[in-house]
């Protein structure tokens, strides 16, 4: 899946950050328009990702460049399985912006390793470090506190209307990475998109249970469909039939238009087949919804 503003996978959930005001004397061609600033993550292998921001600033429009929020905020991004608003009602003149950017100004990564865990962070004193935490070595991010992180839009930010809602995806599983050649280095070389709340998408997988098909045990424990999770790229999301009509429905919600990976995620120690094969790959178009309906032909435990 994919408004820091970044793509908003999932069932939403939004937290309400601490918000600094953003004046403007001066108004645009049709007058101010309330920005949104919705924060999400596409989670990966690392087992925490925190990264504390400074800034959101947009630049490149007729008023330079406009503080969207200058409160610092410390956010560990794999938990960001859904969206998080992190500006809320700004008003900015609106018009076209080149881009929008994140000041950071430091943060850590927590790595499984085969005999526990492993802390890297871009200093040994980062203030978002948990107590007591170890550094192994080093997490470079270079430049991200000076020139700040540029948000990869389509095009130019368009802020119109009373309120536009923009949306980052921020991909962990692809932001950070081993530096080659240095075990005690790892490095962020952020991959995020951004779009508005009305271009991004959305995936909705549906799963039932083929003719004749029953879901064994699983030792002593009874298995339902409600067991099973779909998984977009990183993100995965539990399977739920509210109005218990036997068909099972998994929704990502503020999906950035693109292309991705869905497969079906079944309970531990059990082995399944479904309906087409997985992992499909799903195209999700600007403000449309992208649907596959899977169905379990088989399942066995040992």
């Amino acid at each position: 899946m994919r408004s820091f503003l970044r793509r908003v996978p999932g069932l939403v959930a939004v937290a309400a950050l601490g918000l600094a005001a953003c004046e403007s004397d001066s108004a645009g061609p049709t007058g101010n328009t309330r920005v949104l600033v919705h924060l999400t993550d596409a989670p990966g292998d690392v087992l925490e990702a925190v990264i504390t921001i400074d800034e959101i600033n947009l630049q490149g429009g007729d008023n330079g460049r406009v503080t969207l929020t200058g409160t610092p905020q410390t956010v560990d991004l794999v938990q960001l399985n859904n969206t998080t608003v992190i500006v809320a009602d700004e008003e900015v003149a609106a018009g076209t912006y080149d881009d929008l950017r994140f000041v950071i100004s430091g943060g850590y990564v927590k790595i499984e390793t085969a005999t526990g865990s492993e802390i890297f962070a871009s200093s040994p004193d980062y203030a978002g470090l948990p107590a007591g935490a170890v550094v192994t070595g080093d997490l470079q991010m270079p430049s991200f506190g000076s020139s700040g992180l540029k948000v990869q839009f389509d095009g130019p930010v368009e802020i119109a209307g009373t309120e536009t809602a923009l949306v980052v995806d921020f991909d962990v599983a692809q932001s950070f990475g081993h530096a080659a050649g240095q075990s005690k280095k790892w490095v962020m070389h952020p991959v995020v998109k951004g779009a508005t709340l009305t271009e991004a998408g959305s995936v909705n997988a549906t799963l039932v249970l083929g003719t004749g098909v029953t879901l064994p045990n699983i030792g002593s424990d009874a298995v339902t469909l409600a067991n099973f999770k779909a998984k977009l790229d990183g993100e995965e999301v539990a399977f739920t039939d509210a109005n218990t009509d036997g068909t099972f429905e998994a929704v990502f919600q503020n999906v950035i238009p693109g292309s991705y990976s869905l497969t079906i995620v079944g309970p531990t120690g059990m082995t399944v087949t479904v309906t087409p094969a997985i992992p499909q790959t799903v195209n999700v178009d600007a403000g449309a919804q992208a649907s596959v309906a899977f169905t379990v032909t088989a399942a066995t435990v040992p």
